[in-house]
């Protein structure tokens, strides 16, 4: 059996005994019997909306911290994925639609079990410090492998399309070039929360005007979820803009994001450990 140990991760409150995915299932037979591009795109649908149940020991450990010079004990908890290996020695997440498919696996009957989604799975399989090669739907079953680039690619094409709902719109014209006064406040308060976040590797600002209308945009490098990553920046931001100062936000896993901040120095960069 393969673990990996201290993962965090976004859970669900949905108890693993309800979790029943028939869209998907039928999804992936119909993928199987005709591997055509409208019958894979369509399960990929599914796959991006389902839940999933994930087998793992989940145990709370004492955890020590240090506040104003005073070590205060508290508990964190710490999950440990059971994971698939094949004869290349790669790992991939075992994941299941429902419990009679996560039954198949032996081994598991005493296992605590986690709901996820393909969000959560997909921030676990692109971490650069994990060595995961992707994830498997029912290994046992009827399976679906997902590896890590085709992942990638999903999550990609995910961002991008809530970017053009939340953030700034590609296909708009725009002009880039640096605020007409800095916004020393604003940028203190984002330092101070991504130093908080380990998953955000840098953080750059620019102005942008679009139709008429100008704004602070902030391309982020992080590893994650984009709508919680960029949810949680407009809350630290929102107490510093008003009507005539907004903000804009996008990944820098884009390309107009990569253009807009080519050659400016970040504001922000998580320190080398």
């Amino acid at each position: 059996m393969n673990e990996l140990k201290n993962v965090k991760m976004e859970g669900s409150k949905i108890p693993a005994e309800k979790i029943t995915n028939p869209k998907l299932c039928a999804a992936i037979e119909k993928m199987q019997a005709e591997g055509s591009k409208e019958n894979i795109d369509a399960m990929i649908d599914e796959v991006v909306n389902a839940k999933f149940i994930l087998p793992a020991k989940v145990q709370t450990v004492p955890k020590a911290e240090t506040r104003n010079g005073q070590t205060i004990m508290g508990n964190s908890t710490q999950v440990q994925f059971r994971l698939l290996e094949n004869a290349n020695k790669e790992k991939y997440f075992g994941t299941f639609t429902d419990i009679d498919e996560l039954n198949k696996w032996k081994g598991n009957e005493q296992a605590n079990k986690v709901v996820t989604d393909f969000d959560s799975l997909a921030q676990m399989v692109t971490d650069p410090n994990a060595n995961i090669c992707g994830f498997v739907i029912n290994p046992f079953g009827k399976s679906v492998t997902f590896p890590k680039p085709m992942v990638h690619s999903i999550k990609q094409q995910r961002d991008y399309m809530r970017m053009k709902k939340n953030t700034i719109k590609p296909d708009t014209p725009v002009q880039l070039g640096d605020p007409d006064e800095y916004p020393i406040d604003l940028m203190a308060a984002l330092i101070n929360h991504f130093s908080t976040q380990p998953l955000v590797n840098a953080a750059y600002l620019r102005m942008i005007e679009q139709n008429g209308l100008k704004s602070y945009l902030i391309v982020v490098d992080f590893v994650g979820n984009m709508e919680q990553t960029f949810g949680a920046i407009s809350d630290v931001a929102k107490p510093f803009l008003d009507d005539e100062s907004q903000l804009s936000m996008m990944p820098f896993s884009m390309e107009f994001g990569r253009t807009a901040v080519k050659g400016i120095e970040p504001f922000y960069k998580k320190k080398s450990e």
